[in-house]
C-alpha cells in the first residue's frame, strides 16, 4: 500500500483571496469484520473567500481507531500545512455539539462555532413540544427563534429565557423533555452561539460540508448492504475518496507516482 498520506500536496489556483479557514471533524460508523460497528473519522479543511464562498476542501478520512490518535495526527499535519500556506486567514472550527470535536478543535482555531443547523434542530423540538397544537404559532415562534438567533447577538440568552418560561407551564411530560433538552444543549453551547458577530465577519455558521463528508467518503461506498470491512480494505477505499474528493489531489498524486514509482513487496 502506498503511504499517500505521508505526502505533501498543493492547493490548486484558486479564484480568490483566502480569508478564512474552516475545519470540521465528524465521525460516522462503520460496520468492521472483528468488532462490529465502530466509528470512522471525517475531517474537512475549507478554505473560503471574504464573500464567505467556499473556494476549495481537502478531506481526511481515518478508518476506527480507540483514542483516534492517528486521525488527529493527520488532521494536524494538514492543518500546518494550509496555515503555512495562507497565513493571514482566520482559522475557525465548525462543528456539532460532540465533547471530542471542541477537544481537538479549539486547540487548533482561533474561532469555535456551533454548526448553526444543529441549534436550530433543537429549536424546532422546542417549537413541536410547545405548540403542538397550533401549526400557525408553531411556525411563526420558529421562524423567529432562528432569525434571533442567527442575527441578535444576544438571541441565545433572550432564546433560553422563553425555554424557561414555556417550562414553567403546563406541559405532558414527553413535551416538556424536550424543552429541558434544548435548554440544556443552549445553556453548555452559548459561548459557540455567537452568530451574529459571526455574520458581520463572513465567518461560515455550517459544518455541512463535513456533515455531507460523513455521507460520501463513508456511508455511499463503505456501508452498503452487507459489507463488513478489515482494517486494511477499508483504509484503502478511505485513501482513495479522500483523494478523489479533494480537487487536485488525485492527479498529483498520480504525478508523484510516475515520478517515485509504485512500491510492492517483492
Amino acid at each position: 500500500m502506498v503511504k499517500e498520506e505521508q505526502w505533501s500536496y498543493q492547493v490548486p489556483e484558486l479564484e480568490a483571496d483566502v480569508t478564512t479557514i474552516g475545519i470540521g471533524i465528524d465521525g460516522t460508523c462503520l460496520l468492521m469484520c472483528k468488532d462490529g460497528w465502530r466509528e470512522a473519522m471525517v475531517g474537512t479543511i475549507s478554505l473560503y473567500a471574504q464573500t464567505r464562498e467556499r473556494l476549495h476542501t481537502t478531506y481526511i478520512g481515518a478508518t476506527p481507531e480507540y483514542g483516534k490518535r492517528t486521525f488527529f495526527k493527520r488532521m494536524e499535519t494538514e492543518i500546518a500545512k494550509v496555515s503555512a500556506a495562507f497565513p493571514t486567514a482566520l482559522i475557525v472550527g465548525v462543528a456539532d455539539g460532540a465533547k471530542i470535536n471542541w477537544s481537538f478543535l479549539t486547540k487548533h482555531t482561533a474561532r469555535q462555532i456551533l454548526d448553526f443547523y444543529h441549534a436550530a434542530e433543537y429549536l424546532t423540538n422546542v417549537a413541536d413540544a410547545q405548540f403542538a397544537r397550533d401549526s400557525r404559532g408553531r411556525k411563526q415562534w420558529l421562524d423567529d427563534a432562528c432569525t434571533r438567533l442567527k442575527h441578535d447577538p444576544n438571541g441565545p440568552q433572550v432564546l433560553m429565557e422563553q425555554m424557561q418560561g414555556f417550562l414553567s407551564g403546563h406541559l405532558p411530560p414527553g413535551e416538556r423533555g424536550k424543552i429541558k433538552a434544548a435548554l440544556t444543549y443552549f445553556q453548555n453551547q452559548q459561548q459557540l452561539m455567537k452568530y451574529a458577530q459571526h455574520l458581520e465577519q463572513n465567518l461560515p455558521l455550517g459544518s455541512g460540508v463535513t456533515e455531507a463528508a460523513c455521507k460520501t467518503i463513508v456511508k455511499q461506498r463503505l456501508c452498503c448492504s452487507g459489507m463488513k470491512w478489515k482494517e486494511a480494505g477499508a483504509a484503502v477505499v478511505l485513501s482513495l475518496r479522500t483523494l478523489s474528493h479533494s480537487i487536485g489531489r488525485w492527479e498529483q498524486f498520480w504525478s508523484k507516482i510516475d515520478q517515485y514509482g509504485f512500491p510492492v513487496a517483492a
